[in-house]
């Protein structure tokens, strides 16, 4: 990427619309806004003052040098460093039609910017360093949110709610670090801040901070990403009814013949706070159709590799053969399992005894009525959700690689530890320590490699 270039793009949806935004960001972005916008006030737009949103018309430059008037619309400069970039930054408004977009957007690139590409905005944010990499991840997150706690969880790491954990352990493993040194260089001197037994309690509160801050990664891939969760039971059970309740949608057909659903379905939902990645399964049974059977063997993968399952049987019949097969195969799962006794409904109900004994989690539920799916969000929250963690304010890790970074540095300290408990070399406790600080770094983009800065923003839209 060339940082020196002047960048443009819409930042706006594409299609039609009321508005449309076009960012122009680099030292070049005030002359270059200027060849394409005049203030209507006559003055030029480097005397307009910054962050003041002026009304003028846009202009394109045909090959033959002549002028003419594309649009009117609106222009605020944002001067350096007091942009979003850090760079020289100007906003164009115009009308949001597909075509005048575009045509903005040309005239500005032939007027000398460059086309940006996807996140370019983002990464100068963050390498002006307006931004550190988990906030700039938290930016990312927030534009792809599709529910209102992922919304939340997305600000509370862009206001740097994780840096603001873990700066303190970083500087704390370098303060130590200090001290270290000061015993091997100079160890007939008095010059350590610490000695070796507050160097033991140091350690050990670095790596209880450490490890409450990974642990937070339950709740937050249950909010972000999502928790894989099947849907199972033996046919008629009614686990697509269960999959279109969840969905608000009738996506699987649900009809009185054994065997309707055949193939897997899958949709992601929000459930009170926490998101899943649910699918609808084939009903378990013997059956000679080869096509069922494909069924029912993908729903058997799909079960093996789930991290819920909701197990769906029908308490308005008696439990038949595949329902105690279905309870066996589940009894192996390391998952949690939530059986769904279903068909709350109606009047008759069944003994479900056998249910309600194997199973840790059991929930009354009517898919067709609702009954008992707000009970259903309760309990897989109490799985998956520390109930005691503010998604808005706290600390908390939504990210795969945030996750592996404090797994390291976890590592790397709980080895430090044992080797200054043992009596051994303090070299080799700096060389952990060292290790456990460059993964704390990678959060914030100290030590990241090129390679994963680019995989980062190449998820953002161009625009941003």
């Amino acid at each position: 990427m060339k940082i020196l270039d002047t960048i443009a793009a819409v930042s706006t949806p594409p299609g039609k619309g009321g508005v449309a935004l076009i960012r122009i960001s680099g030292a070049e972005a005030l002359s270059i806004a200027a060849a394409v916008f005049e203030p209507i006030s006559g003055k030029g737009l480097s005397q307009i003052q910054p962050n003041r949103m002026v009304y003028g018309n846009i202009y394109e430059t045909e090959p033959d040098g002549k002028r003419s008037l594309l649009d009117d619309g609106m222009a605020v400069y944002f001067k350096a460093p007091h942009s979003f970039t850090g760079e020289d930054t100007v906003e164009l408004t115009c009308h949001g039609g597909t075509l005048v977009t575009r045509c903005v957007l040309t005239a500005i690139l032939g007027a000398g910017a460059r086309a940006a590409e996807a996140g370019e905005f983002t990464r100068r944010a963050f390498l002006a360093g307006k931004l550190d990499l988990s906030e700039a991840e938290a930016l990312g997150s927030l534009l792809e949110a599709k529910n209102i706690n992922q919304l939340r969880l997305a600000r509370g790491g862009m206001r740097g709610a994780l840096t603001k954990k873990t700066v303190p352990l970083y500087e704390d493993l370098r303060a130590m670090m200090g001290s270290i040194y000061a015993k091997i260089d100079f160890p007939d001197e008095d010059l350590a801040e610490m000695t070796e037994e507050q160097m033991l309690a140091t350690l050990g509160d670095i790596l209880g901070r450490i490890e409450r801050l990974a642990a937070t990664y339950r709740t937050g891939r249950a909010v972000n990403d999502g928790i894989r969760t099947v849907i199972c039971g033996r046919t008629n059970a009614g686990k697509s009814s269960v999959y279109n309740r969840l969905t608000g949608d009738d996506s699987a057909i649900v009809t009185d013949i054994e065997g309707t659903t055949r193939d897997i379905l899958k949709e992601t939902v929000a459930l009170g706070r926490t998101t899943l990645r649910i699918c609808d399964t084939a009903g378990l049974r013997e059956t000679e159709d080869r096509v069922e059977s494909i069924g029912i063997e993908r729903a058997i993968a799909e079960i093996e590799a789930a991290e819920l399952v909701l197990a769906v049987f029908d308490a308005s019949k008696e439990l038949c053969a595949a329902d105690r097969e279905l309870i066996e195969r589940l009894g192996e799962l390391d998952c949690p399992v939530i059986a769904l006794l279903n068909k709350s409904d109606l009047d008759v109900s069944a003994d479900m005894s056998l249910v309600e004994a194997s199973f840790e989690r059991s929930l009354s539920v009517s898919a067709k009525s609702g009954d008992g799916f707000e009970r259903l969000a309760e309990l897989v929250e109490s799985i998956f959700i520390d109930g005691e963690l503010d998604l808005s304010s706290d600390a908390v890790v939504a990210d795969a690689r945030q996750y592996a970074a404090l797994v390291r540095a976890a590592e790397s300290v709980r080895t430090a530890l044992s080797a200054l408990r043992e009596g051994l070399s303090l070299d080799l406790c700096c060389i952990d320590i060292e290790s456990a600080m460059q993964s704390l770094g990678e959060l914030e983009g100290r030590e990241v490699g090129e390679d994963i800065v680019s995989e980062i923003f190449s998820k953002f839209c161009v625009g941003k």
